[in-house]
């Protein structure tokens, strides 16, 4: 192999590693900062992890919304169809936040299978609905369990 040629050949290498480091980083990157959606009978099936953030969707249960007096840690119950998950949040809440309203809730789950909510989005009208809150709504056999007060038929 002439030196030319051995030159050319670590020169394509290095720059294939290089690709190949800088590719790895952006997908390590891009896989911590990865966000799931998980429904409230799914955390409490035990799929959703402990000590990750994620995303959960459902609907405040009616006379579960606690506030302290404070004013900023409120404690309220995320339900859907099949089971209820217990939230603490502290901070000041969405205006249309209330009871029986559909919201999503970024945090992560306690030892006491509690999901610390460190931010809460409410709906913004009475028509719209995420698609991952609907979904978490609806029952396998198409019925829903959304209240009446929802307004929506899915």
């Amino acid at each position: 192999m002439t030196p030319k040629r051995r030159r050319r050949l670590t020169l394509v290498g290095l720059l294939l590693l290089g690709i190949g480091g800088a590719v790895a980083l952006m997908l390590t990157a891009f896989n911590e900062n990865l966000m799931y959606f998980y429904q409230p009978s799914m955390v409490a099936a035990g799929e959703a992890p402990q000590g990750a953030r994620f995303r959960i969707g459902g609907l405040v249960e009616t006379g579960s919304v606690e506030r302290a007096e404070d004013g900023l840690l409120v404690n309220f119950t995320l339900a859907d169809c099949d089971a209820a998950v217990p939230v603490r949040y502290r901070g000041i809440l969405p205006d249309l936040f209330r009871e029986g309203q559909g919201i999503v809730a970024y945090g992560q789950l306690d030892e006491q299978g509690v999901f610390a909510a460190d931010e809460v989005l409410a709906k913004h009208d009475e028509n719209y609905m995420s698609p991952e809150v609907e979904e978490a709504l609806s029952k396998p056999d198409g019925q829903s369990c959304m209240p009446a007060s929802m307004g929506a038929a899915l």
